[in-house]
């Protein structure tokens, strides 16, 4: 039996990807800040599913806490078969209104974090001759919004290279890149998107069913749906000064 690491797990896609995973006999790794979440959907997803599940809570832009999750990628004795790297968040503030602490914490979780323990699992993996590496991205890395668009840019950039480097030791690494999905991640960083409705709001469900067999084949990149599949040949076509444009760019933001 196989051991999947899922970091960011107890909500939105991160949690999608916990179940979806014991749903297929996974054991799993859980990682996420709040322990007591951590604990009940590690108890939920065992008596669904009858499988081992870790706890293994963290907050990812501190580095030592960080380091723990890194040695648990390391640990020969315990192998991580898949890792998702699926913690994040954005920030509902622009970039002159932000703490700048604010800004290095998320270019921690965002990028950081995504280093450090696809390091540790590229490792780990490439010595076993096996194993594979998800990193969920975002559509908005073809954009020009912000911190968090030039992180999540960094991130497929990354995994399309580290890809390539592995591929021949028998390791995958494969960028996610959602749009919007129907999760808590607006909510949480203060962005007001509406209702969440129409063709470009996606559920988690198909998204992340649609990321593992994406990876399972051996696609470096993974987009969703057909309808950001369009927007993103777009995206990569358009003249950059109009990507620049605020009208494109800006985000409708709302206080909570």
């Amino acid at each position: 039996m196989s051991t999947a690491l899922v970091t960011g797990a107890t909500a939105g896609i991160g949690r999608e990807f916990a179940v979806q995973l014991a749903a297929q006999g996974e054991d799993l790794v859980v990682v996420a800040r709040d322990t007591a979440r951590l604990e009940t959907l590690a108890a939920e997803l065992t008596a669904a599913h009858g499988v081992a599940v870790e706890v293994l809570s963290a907050d990812l832009s501190d580095r030592d806490q960080l380091e723990r999750v890194a040695e648990r990628l390391r640990d020969e004795a315990r192998p991580v078969d898949l890792l998702v790297n699926n913690a994040g968040y954005g920030l509902g503030s622009p970039f002159v209104d932000t703490d700048v602490a604010d800004e290095e914490r998320l270019l921690d979780v965002l990028v950081r974090a995504v280093l450090v323990l696809s390091h540790a699992a590229a490792r780990s993996m490439t010595a076993r001759g096996h194993g594979r590496i998800i990193n969920v991205s975002s559509v908005a890395g073809h954009l020009t919004s912000g911190t968090y668009a030039a992180a999540k840019a960094w991130v497929t950039t990354f995994t399309e290279s580290i890809a390539a480097q592995l591929a021949p030791q028998g390791v995958g690494a494969t960028a996610l890149l959602p749009g919007f999905v129907r999760t808590e991640f607006h909510e949480r960083a203060g962005i007001d998107k509406g209702e969440r409705s129409g063709p470009f709001w996606l559920d988690a469900t198909d998204l992340v069913r649609d990321a593992l067999a994406d990876s399972e084949r051996g696609r470096v990149v993974s987009v969703p749906s057909p309808q950001y599949k369009a927007l993103v040949a777009a995206l990569r076509h358009l003249p950059r000064g109009l990507l620049r444009n605020p009208r494109v760019t800006a985000l409708r933001r709302k206080r909570p």
